[in-house]
């Protein structure tokens, strides 16, 4: 990378560089650039990403001279939270963190009995306008940073006074059209001077961009890959997830196989069950043709409702029908429980409150 750490950007906080928002490589590079001994690396990053310091004068390890030195060419952002909205049940947490720019981006915090899930988000909106899904319904604002992601994270983990022990990057946007700031991210909060999440309890979810797959495969990280598919068929799918026109489905499923094979993780398949339109036991029968033979997981989700989108999700024994056939047919599935629907819990329905009321 190009040496950020030359003094002359020292009187333009602008572009002094967030240090969250850099690899571990990156890191060393530019620590390297201070002309400073390289076990520092560690220190500094374990003061950024472990214990979340908001300034270099609390990394008590470093000289002075060293931190003074840092905070004339570096920065260290921090989470803002703006709104927060617990369920009545008190097992979700719904969060709106502000940007530096004045933009605001949402989490959600999930009690489990295995632990604590955070679910964070990797853009402001998104371009692929889903039907069933509330965060494109502006379009894409712009990426987040590794920075701006990890911010989440650590703002969840200081406000709840716990520890995050899953995390789901499954919120507004989609990781794989950010997918440099969503690794470096990933990769960051899983190493021991992170947070030290490990690889196997993280979720990446992608709406079908097979390229976006394929790449992720080839990095061999045991994630595992959560695929937002919500229809049997080419014709549905187009209509529900419109990059499926560029992406159809045998591209989309024969990339998912190449992601089981090369990582020994089994896909796992969100389906959004939605009242009349993609629920019947012929859509479940031609979602058995779909997988057959493919190392997966289907979790049925009765769909969130969205006014703008007229999204009712189905009866239960209607849910329970089309679980059955897909058990019948050896394909191992689940029923997302409820997570937070009292409190706008799914992906850009906060954000979306709250600007209409500014």
């Amino acid at each position: 990378m190009e040496n950020k750490s030359k003094e002359f950007i020292a009187h333009d906080s602008k572009l002094r560089v967030n240090l969250k928002d850099l690899s571990c490589p990156e890191l060393e590079d530019f620590i390297k650039g201070l002309g400073v001994e390289k076990y520092r690396t560690k220190q500094v990053a374990e003061w950024i990403f472990k214990r979340g310091a908001a300034s270099f004068q609390e990394m008590t390890n470093l000289s002075r001279e060293l931190r003074e030195r840092l905070d004339t060419v570096a920065r260290i952002s921090a989470p803002e939270i703006k709104a927060r909205l617990q369920s009545k049940r008190g097992d979700t947490v719904k969060y709106l963190f502000g940007l530096s720019d004045g933009q605001v981006v949402e989490s959600v915090y999930m009690k489990h009995d295995y632990g604590s899930s955070a679910c964070v988000s990797t853009q402001v909106g998104c371009r692929y306008a889903c039907r069933l899904c509330a965060s494109g319904l502006g379009g894409l604002v712009r990426d987040l940073s590794a920075g701006e992601i990890y911010d989440q994270v650590l703002g969840i983990e200081k406000d709840r006074g716990e520890r995050i022990s899953h995390l789901v990057i499954m919120g507004s946007g989609e990781p794989l059209d950010n997918y440099s700031a969503t690794l470096t991210f990933i990769k960051n909060i899983a190493a021991t001077y992170g947070l030290n999440i490990g690889y196997r309890h993280i979720t990446i979810s992608t709406c079908g961009l097979a390229p976006g797959i394929r790449r992720l495969a080839s990095e061999r990280l045991p994630l595992t890959l959560a695929v937002s598919l919500h229809a049997s068929n080419d014709s549905l799918r187009d209509y529900l997830v419109p990059v499926n026109r560029k992406y159809p489905l045998p591209e989309l499923i024969a990339a998912c196989r190449e992601y089981a094979r090369e990582t020994g993780r089994r896909v796992s398949f969100e389906y959004a069950l939605i009242a009349g339109v993609n629920d019947s036991a012929e859509h479940a029968r031609e979602l058995c043709g779909l997988l057959t033979g493919l190392l997966c997981h289907v979790n049925l989700i009765p769909a969130n409702p969205v006014v703008e989108r007229g999204i009712k999700p189905p009866s239960k024994q209607q849910v329970e029908l089309f679980k059955n056939i897909l058990e019948r047919n050896a394909i191992t599935t689940t029923v997302r429980r409820e997570f937070g629907a009292d409190i706008e819990a799914a992906c850009g329905q906060l954000r979306r409150r709250v600007l209409n009321e500014t």
